[in-house]
């Protein structure tokens, strides 16, 4: 075991697992998101149910830890890659335009830690948490929280932008995470970097689809 924390194989593959977590939560994300486009009552049965009990509140830890190791895995590797390389960045100079993201992954993770942070001020944070310290304000009915942040049109381009900063992270980060796993031949190359733009782009468009339908939906009211 020493070996996963103490070389660079170790640590990429403690990366991509934890990337690969990260995007099984997205899709479950997108979906329950989805919902709310087409039945308020089933996203508000969805938000009771991972409200604050056991469960919920385990899953969320989870995540939380899933996330921290990511981020933690993805500085010390961005370090150690800048320290070898000098003033190169994550992935070699002479990649081509295609691999945009790749050269710009640790700046693509900061915006996105950064939309998160607003991510989960506006929801998490009225809903789940302050219902487990039983604070004023909790939100017990989500679709409106979400609908009423969505019918403006400033804050739904803020989280469209937030989405295309994690569209090029997962581009690059899904097929790197396989690479990782030993899927870097030939053959299974150019099939991962199609795998991960659809993916990528499932998972952003469902998420879109939210923000951009209340957002018009708000200016024909």
């Amino acid at each position: 075991m020493y070996w996963l924390f103490n070389s660079s194989i170790g640590r990429k593959l403690i990366m991509s697992i934890s990337g690969i977590f990260l995007i099984l939560f997205l899709l479950f994300h997108a979906t329950m998101n989805l919902t709310l486009v087409f039945s308020t009552e089933a996203y508000d049965w969805i938000c009771e149910m991972l409200g604050a009990n056991w469960y919920a509140i385990a899953g969320t830890l989870v995540l939380a830890g899933g996330f921290v190791v990511h981020i933690a895995y993805a500085t010390w590797l961005t370090l150690q890659n800048q320290k070898a390389r000098g003033t190169a960045k994550y992935a070699s100079a002479n990649q081509t335009k295609t691999e945009w993201a790749a050269k710009n992954m640790y700046v693509l993770g900061l915006i996105i830690v950064l939309g998160l942070l607003i991510h989960l001020w506006n929801f998490w944070y009225n809903m789940q948490f302050k219902e487990l310290l039983h604070l004023k304000g909790a939100v017990s009915a989500g679709s409106g929280l979400v609908i009423d942040l969505f019918s403006q049109p400033i804050y739904s381009l803020i989280y469209l932008l937030w989405l295309a900063a994690i569209w090029f992270h997962l581009t690059h980060g899904v097929w790197s995470a396989f690479q990782t796993l030993g899927w870097n031949g030939r053959t299974w190359y150019p099939r991962l970097k199609f795998i991960s733009n659809v993916v990528a782009t499932i998972i952003m468009v469902a998420f879109a689809v939210v923000p951009v339908f209340f957002t018009i939906k708000s200016l024909f009211n």
